[in-house]
């Protein structure tokens, strides 16, 4: 069943103001004119995404990842393409719980490691019951053989503008690596109006994926991919 992707419904899931629209930015040369009318997006100090070259070696406590839930929704909003989630689906940090809304992606990868981009990036983005944003941030990596999560996803992209039903029995935890080390810093949204204050987690092992797999997500997404940010006084801990 294809239905109207809601306006409404997006913002709130994926922490974005009604104004930032889809008819009011874009990706490539329209990046350089995001700060225009949305002007944290120029003037931040904490902006995402990043390269991330060092981190600080701290003693992080494992992600408590649980998603139990289950993959409902495939959105094409233009700008990307999301499953939204229902169930209990839990991130839980430092005694912080939040609930996992929406699962994006990028081509090819918004964070480098090390100077690496990959082709493709997902990104988990999590909500607390104060409004507050934790994204985890899943590289994937062109290997020999195809990523059974994403075949199941790439089957049932709608066109733009539009959302249908997703009827397979779809965890989220299936596009999570098994190792779950991670970089954390504090961001923002990697689109306008590039709200800062996100806690972001990079997972630094990558998912596998098919090169056939990326391209195909790439040539319904284009390059969604917002460049590197200064990190300025930010630090990087694992």
């Amino acid at each position: 069943m294809i239905k109207k992707a809601s306006l409404v419904l997006l913002s709130l899931l994926a922490g974005v103001s009604l104004n930032a629209q889809a008819a009011d930015w874009g990706y490539g040369k329209s990046n350089e004119h995001w700060a225009e009318s949305y002007p944290i997006c120029g003037l931040g100090k904490n902006q995402s995404p990043i390269n991330i070259t060092s981190a600080l070696q701290t003693n992080l406590a494992p992600l408590q990842i649980e998603y139990d839930g289950k993959i409902t929704d495939i959105t094409n909003n233009g700008h990307t393409v999301e499953a939204l989630v229902s169930g209990d689906n839990k991130l839980i940090v430092d005694g912080d719980t939040y609930t996992l809304r929406q699962i994006h992606f990028h081509t090819p990868s918004e964070n480098l490691i090390n100077g690496k981009q990959y082709p493709l990036e997902a990104h988990f983005v999590n909500v607390d019951d104060k409004g507050n944003i934790a994204v985890i941030a899943v590289m994937f990596e062109n290997g020999l053989r195809e990523n059974n999560a994403l075949s199941s996803l790439l089957k049932n992209i709608p066109t733009k503008g539009n959302t249908i039903d997703f009827t397979d029995d779809l965890s989220p935890n299936n596009l999570l690596p098994r190792e779950r080390e991670y970089y954390q810093f504090n961001g923002s949204l990697t689109t306008p109006p590039c709200t800062e204050g996100v806690r972001w987690f990079v997972l630094e092992t990558p998912q596998f994926s098919s090169k056939d797999q990326t391209e195909k997500l790439h040539k319904i997404m284009s390059n969604n991919n917002r460049p590197v940010q200064p990190i300025n006084a930010r630090i990087i801990v694992k």
